[in-house]
């Protein structure tokens, strides 16, 4: 059996935490967790994560130390209070770690507590997703470093990508043909053809055929 805590949604648990900075009632059960309509049919889960980090005994009932921490005002003194919590309850993490505990990343974390409590990797992952929502209560956030130039890196991406699209664009787009220029020819290339049609009587002598071809040739195939 896992010796640290896990549940299907690390969020219910900073949920709760939440409702008991608000109003802690002496006693916390499954009872009192669906009421507060938090992590339905898990209500075991959260209730054993709050015992884990010391807030409630194992009869439910809130401790000390629990009441100190939880209504604690003051957000800064509250992130150092919850953080001693922490350390305290996983303490043999950071005997381990020290605080490079608070920086580890995910996987970093699912091996740990996979070789601390023998867990499958859907178990261990829900633990080390459950310490690290302890861990941003305590002020701890895991925050992406920002480029010291403002974001240049994403405006970068963004024109590169731009570029990408206008060059695929260019090359899909159909190259533009020219428009077929008109071709007026000159008065030298310009020819006149003539089509000339005779009507041969059928009772024409031979020399009237003669005549009319020899005044054809004579009028119109010489010039």
């Amino acid at each position: 059996m896992a010796s640290h805590p896990y549940i299907s949604g690390a969020g219910n648990v900073t949920q709760m935490i939440g409702f008991l900075r608000k109003s802690f009632p002496p006693t916390v059960n499954s009872d009192t967790v669906k009421k507060l309509g938090v992590a339905p049919k898990n209500e075991s889960y959260v209730i054993n994560a709050l015992q884990f980090i010391g807030v409630i005994d194992k009869e439910g009932k809130r401790t000390d130390r629990g009441r100190d921490v939880l209504t604690t005002h003051d957000e800064e003194a509250f992130k150092k209070a919850f953080d001693g919590l922490i350390r305290d309850s996983y303490k043999d993490l950071f005997d381990l770690r020290g605080d490079d505990a608070w920086t580890m990343d995910k996987d970093g974390l699912i091996g740990y507590f996979r070789s601390a409590d023998r867990t499958s990797e859907v178990i261990g992952t829900r633990q080390a997703a459950l310490f690290q929502a302890f861990r941003a209560l305590a002020g701890h956030e895991q925050i992406t470093a920002t480029p010291k130039n403002g974001g240049a890196p994403k405006q970068a991406a963004k024109a590169s990508r731009s570029k990408a699209v206008k060059a695929k664009e260019a090359i899909q787009a159909p190259t533009p043909v020219a428009p077929p220029t008109s071709v007026i020819p000159s008065k030298k290339e310009m020819a006149l053809t003539v089509r000339i049609e005779i009507n041969l009587p059928t009772e024409a002598s031979a020399e009237t055929y003669d005549n009319i071809f020899r005044s054809i040739k004579a009028n119109l195939l010489n010039d």
